[in-house]
């Protein structure tokens, strides 16, 4: 893999044939690498970094190329809260703004839990929300939430901020653990979003 200091072409076009490499290592491309596997040396950071948009950056330049951000998103991997490009010899750390992923798209579906939610995320993979993959909310800083999505392993996706009111739209009261809340439910689960007092309040 490229490291840190090596020209925009070079690091780009040794990192790619990594990455494309680790995909083979996958069933014929249909399966995602298995980086959970993978412990290979650390081999420093690399000057690339993952906007809170979603926009892939590599020494300060915008990765134009949805396809090699799309390769480079099937070998990542979070460890002790850092984010790391992983071959099955090479371990790369990278910078990430808030999560690595957005999910920019939602659609409804039905199946024998009730109401499924499913997101496809900025490099095209679709997610089920359910209980392996959660919704968690956070408070942001302009006094509303944040909704992030489990996506595998540690790797989370940014819910956008027009899905999130689509969210609120569809939410509902429950009480979990005898206290009110509001949430939304997806495969079977409930996933709160705060207390129902406090969401009253703000409308």
């Amino acid at each position: 893999m490229a490291k840190q200091g090596q020209t925009t072409d070079q690091g780009l076009e040794g990192l790619t044939a990594a990455a494309s490499e680790a995909a083979n290592v996958s069933a014929a491309g249909k399966a995602l690498p298995p980086v959970h596997l993978w412990n290979p040396p650390f081999c420093g950071d690399l000057d690339m970094r993952i906007a809170s948009d979603g926009t892939w950056f590599y020494m300060g330049t915008p990765i134009g190329r949805p396809a090699l951000v799309r390769l480079f998103s099937t070998i990542l991997k979070r460890e002790d809260g850092k984010h790391f490009l992983v071959t099955p010899v090479e371990k790369v750390g990278i910078r990430v703004d808030d999560a690595p992923f957005l999910a920019v798209e939602m659609v409804r579906e039905s199946d024998s839990r009730g109401r499924l939610l499913r997101f496809r995320t900025n490099v095209d993979d679709w997610v089920p929300c359910d209980s392996s993959h959660r919704l968690r909310f956070e408070a942001a800083a302009d006094g509303g939430l944040t909704p992030y999505l489990h996506v595998r392993s540690d790797l989370w996706a940014k819910v956008t901020r027009a899905l999130y009111y689509d969210l609120v739209d569809m939410g509902e009261e429950r009480v979990v653990d005898a206290q009110p809340m509001f949430g939304v439910a997806s495969g079977g689960e409930f996933f709160p979003m705060a207390g129902a007092e406090q969401v009253r309040g703000a409308l």
